[in-house]
């Protein structure tokens, strides 16, 4: 497990995530899952490029979530 990503939902973080939140946990777990902490030039595109997807999903995932008793989401 990647104890150093943090939880990106409320309660644990007061407010709604970053892009920046996001991408920083993406990173990290490819990075896990890899077993590289920076890949070699011929393996960065596929690296960025799961970066990418995984902080989409992961942003998409944030925005679905329901947290019972959590303020309302703001629209938007």
């Amino acid at each position: 497990m990647c104890r150093s990503i943090k939880t990106l939902r409320p309660p644990v973080l007061p407010e709604e995530a970053t892009e920046e939140d996001i991408r920083a946990a993406a990173l990290q777990y490819v990075r896990k899952v890899s077993g590289f902490r920076a890949p070699a030039a011929h393996n960065q595109e596929v690296f960025d490029r799961a970066v990418d997807v995984i902080a989409e999903a992961t942003a998409e995932l944030l925005a679905g979530l329901e947290v019972r008793g959590a303020p309302a989401r703001r629209a938007g």
